[in-house]
């Protein structure tokens, strides 16, 4: 069922939303433009693990979206806040494709090649050539020998250029079963991501939208906890997916083009 009444601010994913493999996808920089025009607070929240923040705004200012760092909101940003508040000074070994070290101050970063390194949490980020054999056995030993594990997302699957591609989620499943741990996870879709985001806007749940592809942590995730959900048809949307999920999304779009289009009739309605 579609919630009623304005909303006075918007979270969006990017990856799969605003953009695939980091190019804009059709309609994407203008619509964001209408939602700058019309002075709507804006927050792009997302699970990329690849690019620090930094990186992420230069390239989305490169091919033309408005936006500055301090508009972005990671899940390696909020990693390293739960590390810093609920692990101080652990020693951390970093399982990720892509240097995001700059986003995680005050976090003591582990080099550990072998098993003999004492580590007390494992940090598991994005997915790529760095998950092999030798690097995902090396972490179910430090797990065996009571190290925590704290993973960034669960996504099983993300969209490239090239079409889908195994995320960590895959990997994060055998992880948790074969040491019989379960990970605490710090992105989305875990609560703690979007009371971060909100509170980064000052923004209110029931007044707040969240735009993503992925049903289950970015939509359906998002209105647990009291957001409006918007789910594009774009990215790594698939319909069976959609069928099968375990609830409805407040709205359905085609794309992020069609956005300031809902903005305005769900503000005309609450008039």
């Amino acid at each position: 069922m579609e919630r009623a009444g304005a909303i006075r601010a918007v979270l969006s994913d990017i990856d799969g939303v605003l953009t695939v493999s980091w190019e804009p996808l059709p309609g994407a920089v203008a619509a964001m433009e209408r939602l700058r025009a019309a002075g709507l607070p804006l927050a792009l929240v997302t699970n990329t693990t690849s690019r620090t923040r930094a990186s992420i705004c230069a390239r989305l200012v490169e091919v033309g979206f408005p936006v500055t760092a301090d508009d972005i909101l990671t899940a390696p940003s909020v990693t390293a806040a739960h590390l810093r508040e609920h692990h101080p000074g652990a020693r951390c070994l970093l399982l990720n494709s892509g240097d995001i070290r700059d986003d995680l101050t005050g976090v003591t970063l582990v080099n550990a090649t072998g098993t003999d390194t004492p580590v007390d949490v494992v940090v598991v980020g994005g997915a790529g050539p760095e998950f092999d054999y030798t690097a995902l056995n090396r972490i179910f030993h430090h797990l065996q020998r009571g190290a925590h594990l704290v993973a960034m997302h669960r996504n099983l699957f993300w969209r490239t250029a090239g079409g889908l591609d195994l995320d960590t989620g895959a990997f994060l499943l055998g992880l948790e079963r074969a040491a019989r741990i379960e990970a605490t996870i710090t992105g989305k879709p875990s609560e703690a991501f979007f009371a971060a985001a909100l509170a980064h806007l000052g923004a209110e749940p029931a007044s707040t939208l969240m735009i993503g592809d992925d049903i289950e942590s970015d939509v359906l995730a998002a209105q647990r906890s009291g957001i409006t959900g918007a789910l594009v048809k774009t990215g790594k949307y698939l319909p069976e997916t959609h069928r099968s999920a375990d609830g409805r999304p407040d709205h359905v779009l085609d794309s992020f083009a069609t956005l300031p289009d809902l903005l305005e009739g769900l503000a005309a309605g609450s008039e």
